[in-house]
């Protein structure tokens, strides 16, 4: 969905663009394109005083004996993201039992310097599993906000009860994040969970603003280099939404696609132009170490975002990397998506997520999931047609995948994934997804083409996006009309589909007992709106052993 094609020159078939299937909804539709200005919102706050703490504080990835804190210090008024500008300044940060830091439970300084643009992180440990802690950082006199974290429960903890937060797609210029400060006001997050597509990498006005950009982005340019990614991460970081949401839990993230560029894989990207741009691999060095300096992510296996937290004897929580391993994307329709020796995890991780998915001893087993991994197809054909024909003519044995950029482009993973899934035993897995900016809740069948006569291996609740355009956008159309046609007609294609919101944009509330999974679907009133409320749209959860998915009509 970009104002220009690139295609890789690394392969015969260009990639198709991202969320193909969006375009061709749309187009279905009908509807006229409309733009609907708005007045940019650029955040207040050059740094007259300095040191100052401009981007705000930020916790995550939980442990039961510790958590990661998070800030950038700004040392100078000329030490602006990315400038590689100001001095090596010393941080302190306090660690509390209360709210107001008298009961301090750890403290300790590092030193913020321009070779990590001035972000500072700090991994505490020796603190109590599953309790709330307050913290602070503070430079040359000046004091950051203070901010609420949690850590996990014990490991063998018989946990009754979590709740997190679920969100993905936040497209500054599309809109404001208002869904972040929502989940803010909640105060009963365990955690959140971000699902990628935390930033956009695009120029301004180059990606989903249909001509209006509610609010524009810095830099201006498309980011390319470290400096433009450093600053963009900042430019993001200055939401006071955004700011709100890390002070009140720690956020669990892995990226996606825009933390780099469109539809990346391992070997380039579709918004990537080798030569012009520099190179693949110099680009995406770049964008992974910004991520790292201005994330409160621990750097997992490779230098990557897959990684496991445990939640007690109650969750496990597997984090997937869709990005760093894939093969790239093939063309839509194409038979070449059943190729085995094309990959969407690369071999490592998919034996890493299935051991971790066998050894569980936990009640359930969420995977941190950038992208789709239900079966999304149309023309479906009962699979006694379809796989002649298919193999016949050179198509997808498992239906005409719309968006290949998905785990429906790497069928033998997924394949072996549910076959293990099955043949082991394993219940209560569910996939958590962002990626498509549409709200859904799937069954995940091992052979779409006679489910539900055939057995669901697991779950999956994808929610929309925070701000990033989905199908009435694209059309400019009330919100929900565009769902009210399509989602009867995708239904019927994928009966293991079980709902799909094509139209609204918000976040998810996971909660989670030992009988069942239950998210709560929230969605915006209109996102280009500061002060835009939002409200319960439904609620679907998945009872312990059953691996499907059916509605409940109260959210928790």
């Amino acid at each position: 969905m970009t104002s220009r094609y690139r295609s890789s020159e690394q392969h015969n078939s260009p990639a198709p663009r991202r969320r193909t299937v969006v375009k061709a909804a749309a187009a279905t539709a009908g509807a006229a394109v409309v733009a609907a200005p708005l007045a940019a919102a650029l955040p207040a706050g050059a740094a007259e005083a300095a040191p100052a703490f401009l981007h705000g504080v930020a916790s995550g990835d939980p442990l039961p004996d510790g958590v990661l804190l998070w800030t950038r210090v700004t040392p100078t008024a000329e030490a602006t993201p990315g400038s590689g500008l100001g001095p090596d300044t010393e941080v302190s940060w306090v660690v509390a039992r209360d709210k107001a830091l008298t009961n301090i439970v750890a403290k300790g300084s590092t030193t913020a310097k321009a070779a990590s643009d001035h972000t500072v992180k700090a991994d505490i440990r020796g603190l109590q599993p599953a309790t709330d802690y307050w913290f602070r950082f503070s430079a040359g006199g000046t004091e950051s906000p203070v901010a609420r974290t949690r850590t996990a429960p014990p490991v063998d903890a018989a946990v009754s009860n979590l709740r997190f937060g679920v969100v993905s797609c936040a497209n500054w210029e599309a809109g404001y994040f208002a869904s972040y400060r929502h989940l803010a006001a909640r105060g009963d997050l365990d955690a959140w969970l971000h699902l990628g597509d935390y930033i956009y990498e695009y120029g301004t006005g180059q990606y989903g603003t249909r001509g209006t950009v509610v609010r524009q982005t810095e830099p201006a340019g498309e980011t390319l280099t470290l400096a433009d990614y450093r600053g963009r991460h900042g430019k993001y970081k200055t939401d006071p939404d955004l700011q709100a949401l890390h002070t009140k839990a720690p956020v669990v993230a892995i990226w996606d696609d825009h933390e780099m560029a469109n539809d990346a894989w391992s070997g380039g990207a579709e918004n990537h132009t080798e030569g012009a741009e520099g190179t693949w691999a110099a680009r995406q060095a770049a964008a992974k170490q910004a991520y790292f300096e201005w994330m409160p992510v621990r750097p997992a296996i490779a230098g990557t975002t897959y990684r496991r937290l445990r939640f007690g004897k109650l969750v496990d929580l597997s984090l997937l990397d869709l990005r760093s391993f894939r093969s790239q994307q093939v063309k839509t329709g194409n038979g070449e998506v059943d190729d085995p020796d094309r990959t969407l995890t690369g071999r490592a991780q998919l034996d890493w997520l299935k051991a971790g998915l066998k050894s569980s001893d936990t009640t359930w087993r969420l995977v941190g999931n950038s992208v789709m991994i239900a079966p999304f197809a149309i023309g479906s054909l009962t699979a006694d047609l379809l796989k002649p024909l298919a193999k016949l003519l050179g198509l997808p044995q498992e239906g005409l995948a719309l968006n290949p950029d998905q785990w429906d482009g790497y069928t033998d993973d997924r394949r072996e994934l549910l076959a293990h899934l099955r043949s082991n035993a394993i219940r209560n897995t569910v996939f958590l997804t962002g990626d498509i900016h549409m709200a859904w809740a799937n069954d995940v069948p091992v052979d779409a083409g006679t489910y539900p006569l055939s057995a669901s291996a697991a779950t999956e609740f994808v929610v929309t996006s925070v701000t990033s355009d989905n199908l009435d956008d694209i059309v400019q159309v009330p919100q929900g009309t565009v769902s009210a046609i399509a989602s009867p007609i995708i239904k019927a294609a994928n009966r293991h589909v079980h709902w799909v919101d094509t139209d609204r944009h918000g976040y998810g509330v996971l909660d989670i007992t030992a009988d069942r999974a239950q998210m709560d679907y929230y969605v915006l009133s209109d996102k280009t709106k500061q002060d835009t409320t939002a409200s319960w749209a439904r609620s679907y959860r998945t009872r312990s052993g059953t691996q499907k998915v059916e509605r409940t009509y109260d959210p928790v």
